[in-house]
């Protein structure tokens, strides 16, 4: 017998009502996937999770969010309360007890024969929006906080979740630093002018200078500032410390597409690396992804597989001539099993000029002239129709690229370099970056860039200044390349584009 004895409560109790209320509080859930994959019956296990579906009084479909696959849970609908059965209903949440054994029916190994169930959480059955029937995309981005309870977006989810860990696993192998570059930023990475404010100014009564401009001086940080495009700049200060970098978070564009391509927050993977020319870019980045790609198709099967089979089920309602050519696997292990080939843009201008489709202006955008920037058209066909490989091109125009990317000898192009892919075009952007303080200053100076603005960036030109490179790649575009989705609202939790802040 013990005592437990407080300044007001005393309570006796035996060894077995102890042994019982911690058996009670420490019994702790098993999850669907652990259960589904168990190499044997087990007596006495609990699985939580929510309702798919409920048939017959007696079949409760259960997910966890663990799997792409629910766990059976049979009820003993004799023995079960006709009010508790009553709120058995899609959405809700519940907690199972009971024996894992071999399922009598087909699609699983296991089921949960119950013994004990409870209702954790009630679901109206009539409002709650994911009913188990085929639901448009649209509908679900509306319901983008409820979306990730079907299968198909617990899938993209899933992979999101284990390319991101993938992406830390590469770099931290290879000896990166991960940096945290800056969200509120003073500089403009892209040049492109397309950004988000950030200021704590009322917008009643601004404080205005004496030419009637908003006086930034009397702001928080005493200056204008921005949400950023890009951890680059900031990343190439510590490449030049630390020899080899990455950055993984935030950046914003204020940029107002609709496209199924674009979004005005998303997440960027910018590795920096001292002593890397263009070649050794093209090198990490080809490495990179066929890592990232091959980790998810090993962690990800059953997940890949289901979207696989969706996308399948999708082209069959596409006429002819808009199929896809390859299957999700097949596209992904087409950039694992082919070396990507490496072509410089005017060459690769110079075979889109005299391809078919250009010359029947079946192009959207005809190419008529070196110079022309490319457009995911054109991209796709050098890599599904001419190569039938990923392709890497190189050595762009200059005035299509940015300030900061190494002028070639020729004086007009730059050491740029673009990852194209099937299905997507454009999935990474790099170059050599300008490491000439002199030849950096010219091209500032042409752009009308203000040196001030970049003094610090300009230091590093300034002080042991060396050859460097690194390249961009968007994470939502490679969940969306990996997924096979075709719209970029639909690989990221909530998406924020133009007129949509919605959750």
């Amino acid at each position: 017998m013990w005592l437990f004895q407080t300044n007001q409560l005393s309570l006796q109790f035996d060894y077995n009502t102890i042994y019982t209320i911690n058996s009670t509080i420490k019994m702790k859930h098993t999850r669907v996937k652990d259960l589904l994959n168990s190499t044997k019956t087990l007596q006495e296990v609990n699985a939580k999770g929510w309702v798919r579906t409920f048939r017959n009084n007696q079949f409760v479909a259960l997910n966890d969010g663990s799997t792409i696959n629910n766990i059976q849970c049979v009820v003993d609908f004799e023995n079960t309360p006709e009010e508790t059965l009553k709120r058995i209903t899609t959405g809700a949440a519940i907690s199972v007890t009971g024996n894992l054994v071999e399922s009598k029916g087909a699609g699983q190994k296991f089921e949960i024969q119950v013994i004990k169930l409870e209702i954790l959480g009630d679901s109206d059955a009539e409002k709650f929006p994911m009913q188990p029937k085929k639901h448009s995309l649209e509908f679900l981005r509306e319901n983008a906080h409820l979306r990730v309870r079907t299968n198909a977006f617990g899938a993209i989810m899933r992979i999101r979740s284990v390319l991101s860990y993938a992406v830390h696993s590469y770099f931290q192998q290879k000896g990166f630093v991960y940096v945290n570059t800056p969200i509120i930023t003073g500089s403009d990475a892209e040049g492109a002018g397309e950004m988000f404010k950030v200021t704590a100014l009322p917008f009643d009564n601004t404080p205005r200078t004496e030419d009637g401009k908003v006086n930034y001086k009397e702001d928080f940080f005493g200056k204008e500032t921005n949400l950023t495009v890009s951890g680059q700049l900031e990343g190439e200060t510590f490449a030049m410390a630390l020899g080899q970098i990455y950055t993984f978070g935030p950046t914003f564009r204020a940029e107002n597409s609709n496209t199924s391509r674009h979004l005005a927050e998303f997440w960027m993977i910018e590795p920096e690396v001292a002593f890397n020319d263009l070649n050794d870019n093209m090198d990490l980045a080809e490495d990179f992804i066929q890592y990232v790609i091959k980790y998810t198709i090993d962690k990800c099967p059953e997940d890949l597989k289901f979207l696989e089979g969706r996308l399948l089920e999708e082209e069959k309602s596409k006429p002819q001539t808009e199929r896809s050519e390859m299957a999700l696997l097949d596209k992904l292990n087409f950039v694992l099993e082919n070396n990507f080939k490496r072509v410089s843009y005017t060459e690769a201008i110079d075979i889109l000029r005299d391809c078919t489709p250009n010359k029947k202006k079946k192009f959207n955008y005809i190419i008529n002239e070196w110079g022309a920037d490319l457009q995911s058209e054109h991209e796709r066909y050098l890599v599904e129709k001419h190569f039938k490989c990923p392709v890497i091109l190189f050595d762009y125009p200059a005035n299509i690229k940015a300030f900061y990317m190494r002028l070639n000898e020729d004086g007009k192009t730059v050491r740029a370099m673009d990852i194209l892919f099937p299905g997507i075009g454009e999935i990474v952007g790099g170059s050599q970056r300008e490491e000439r303080f002199d030849v950096l200053v010219e091209k500032m100076k042409a752009l009308g860039i203000d040196e001030e603005e970049l003094w610090w960036y300009l230091d590093t030109r300034r002080f042991g200044s060396a050859v460097h490179s690194g390249f961009g790649l968007g994470f939502e575009r490679l969940v969306l390349f990996v997924t096979g989705m075709t719209n970029i609202r639909d690989v990221i939790p909530f998406p924020r584009t133009p007129m949509n802040a919605e959750f």
